[in-house]
């Protein structure tokens, strides 16, 4: 009897820590959210887990399984991506692009 209350107090909540620890070191992964295309280039607008976006960028006639022709720094929001996209590939004249 005593063997058990030993395990239940020291065995389970050791295990349930050590199981924690290992989950908070689980890759982050990052997720597709969305892809248009502006002027001679099309987007992929990335995700990460930390909430900053990413765009990866190629040329509208770069095959569907070439490298990407440019990938971007990460921003804070999808909107920011868009307009960095919008202002410096798709050649739009945005208010945005002059900030």
């Amino acid at each position: 009897m005593k063997l058990i209350q030993i395990i239940k107090v020291a065995v389970i909540p050791v295990l349930t820590v050590l199981s924690l620890l290992s989950a908070s070191n689980k890759a982050l992964a990052d997720y597709l959210t969305s892809q248009g295309s502006g002027g001679d280039y099309r987007y992929e607008l990335w995700a990460t887990d930390n909430n900053d976006y990413y765009l990866k960028v190629w040329s509208s006639e770069a095959s569907q399984n070439s490298d990407a022709y440019s990938t971007t720094r990460a921003f804070t929001s999808s909107r920011e991506a868009l307009i960095y996209f919008d202002c410096n590939y798709a050649g739009r004249n945005l208010p945005e692009c002059s900030q």
